[in-house]
């Protein structure tokens, strides 16, 4: 290249550095047609609440992590005793054998019984998401820690049911169910087994993260526990599905939800997947906030192709996206000796990511999405934590999810709200069922924008960002029509 070039290409890189820099002065300006209403929103904002030993009793955050769950008061909260901790979430470890069963709740039934307490008048969807090791062909020996709180990831690696009906794992889940809503039941070999609990469990989701399996051999077991629970709880609806990478199994969805391919009578009244980030580790906590919300893009388009097959092939069916976070590229390694916390600038980012799905949830007819999860810790996803694992404070995570709770949801008139010079800055514009005027906004950067919006002056900000920190929200009345976010800001204005 010669001193041409050179000297061309240094007033080019000058040029775009200088439009980069007004891009981010640039006052960034939102047209919202009030009288446009272009959806009713059926979105729920909640969470997931994964059991691990923090939230047992006798823990130091125990008490503080279902105070928040209290006072968060949502709906559609999924509770998941999952497959590392055995004792806590499997009831019956070992199979029928001599007459006697080894149905045990002791371990299982304090936490779940706070998370129904904590949860009382509220919709939940209980999700005990492993099947018995015993009840699948393996050439290993049921085997399982003696330590309730020592993790096993390798609890339940069998992937054929000794069953091949399926209706053995069925009636097991319909002990579960009963146990806690029924007061007890009779197991294999008629013995009854009382608990005295009558709870409400309006939502049962059937196994989690199935990609393992076949659909043709998921659909099958999902028929045999619908069937099972319907016997003792006729009124119970179901979810399905729990994929972890729905865009990569669009044949998975599309053989569940034909109902072709199920029992005559079995509903198919939510079907559920997730979404996480995961980072690639070379980037840095810069660059992080690009790649989140490219890929939050990309699982929107895949939402969008997975409600064209609901409507055509199940239109009744409803839509949980029931585990959204992001899990760190060193997420292991948080935790050990000399590895740094947690930015600060992590915790926000993974808000407004949240955010951002919610609002296009809301746009695109979802019924509820959940931020995963509750309490997580060092060995545990620490990265996907809503609570301090050490003091059980609630973190931006959880705060954002309260301000979206108290903001919106179903019932909102989402209206026509456009941001036509910047890509930056996310905005949906609703009016709440009180007929308030309402806007959410998502800076998706890690700098301050501005955004002129007519008629906001007189109005009220409710924020959670870097500078609210481990707080609640904070508020400020607005004296102008411009409204300022602070890098990676989640808030909600009011209009006066």
């Amino acid at each position: 290249m010669g001193k041409r070039g050179v000297w061309l290409t240094f007033l080019l890189l000058l040029g775009l550095s200088d439009r980069s820099s007004m891009a981010q002065d640039q006052v960034i300006k939102l047209n919202v047609q009030w009288d446009k209403v272009t959806q009713i929103s059926q979105t729920t904002p909640t969470l997931q609440v994964v059991v691990n030993p923090l939230l047992r009793r006798g823990s130091p955050i125990h008490d503080s992590a279902f105070q928040a769950l209290r006072d968060l008061q949502a709906d559609y909260i999924r509770y998941v005793p999952w497959r590392p901790y055995p004792k806590l979430g499997v009831a019956e470890l070992e199979p029928p054998a001599n007459g006697k069963t080894s149905w045990d709740f002791s371990l299982i039934d304090p936490m779940t019984i706070d998370f129904l307490e904590a949860t009382k008048g509220h919709p939940v969807i209980m999700n005990f998401s492993t099947i018995p090791q015993w009840m699948f062909k393996t050439d290993k020996q049921n085997s399982y820690p003696a330590d309730p709180n020592q993790v096993v990831w390798n609890y339940g690696q069998g992937t054929e049911l000794r069953d091949p009906t399926g209706k053995e794992v069925g009636d097991y889940f319909s002990r579960i169910i009963s146990w806690y809503t029924l007061g007890g039941f009779t197991d294999e070999v008629g013995k009854r087994h009382e608990s005295g609990y009558h709870y409400s469990i309006p939502y049962w989701e059937v196994l989690n993260e199935v990609e393992f399996d076949t659909p043709e051999n998921y659909t099958r077991t999902y028929d045999a526990v619908v069937e099972a629970i319907r016997h003792v709880q006729p009124g119970t609806k179901f979810v399905g599905m729990a994929l972890a990478l729905p865009d990569d199994v669009p044949q998975f969805i599309e053989y569940f939800l034909d109902h072709k391919n199920h029992k005559p009578g079995i509903p198919l009244d939510f079907i559920s997947y997730h979404f996480y980030v995961i980072p690639d580790p070379d980037e840095s906590p810069e660059t992080q906030q690009y790649t989140f919300f490219a890929r939050a893009e990309g699982f929107v388009h895949a939402v969008k192709f997975i409600e064209l097959m609901r409507k055509r092939l199940s239109p009744e069916t409803r839509t949980t996206i029931d585990e959204i976070g992001a899990v760190a590229s060193d997420d292991s390694e948080i935790g050990k000796p000399g590895h740094p916390p947690i930015p600060d600038s992590y915790w926000s980012l993974v808000s407004a990511l949240f955010g951002y799905v919610f609002g296009e949830a809301s746009r695109l007819g979802i019924d509820a999405v959940g931020v995963s999860q509750l309490v997580a810790y060092p060995t545990q996803y620490p990265s996907v934590a809503m609570v301090d694992w050490n003091t059980g404070k609630p973190n931006p995570r959880f705060w954002a999810l309260k301000l979206l709770r108290d903001n919106f949801g179903p019932g909102d008139k989402v209206v026509e709200a456009k941001i036509t010079d910047s890509t930056y800055v996310y905005a949906l514009g609703v009016i709440t069922r009180e007929g308030k005027r309402r806007l959410l906004l998502i800076n998706k950067r890690n700098r301050i924008m501005q955004l002129s919006i007519p008629g906001v002056r007189g109005g009220q900000q409710d924020y959670v960002d870097q500078t609210t920190a481990f707080q609640p929200p904070a508020s400020q009345k607005l004296t102008s029509d411009t409204v300022v976010l602070n890098g990676f800001s989640v808030a909600s204005v009011t209009l006066p």
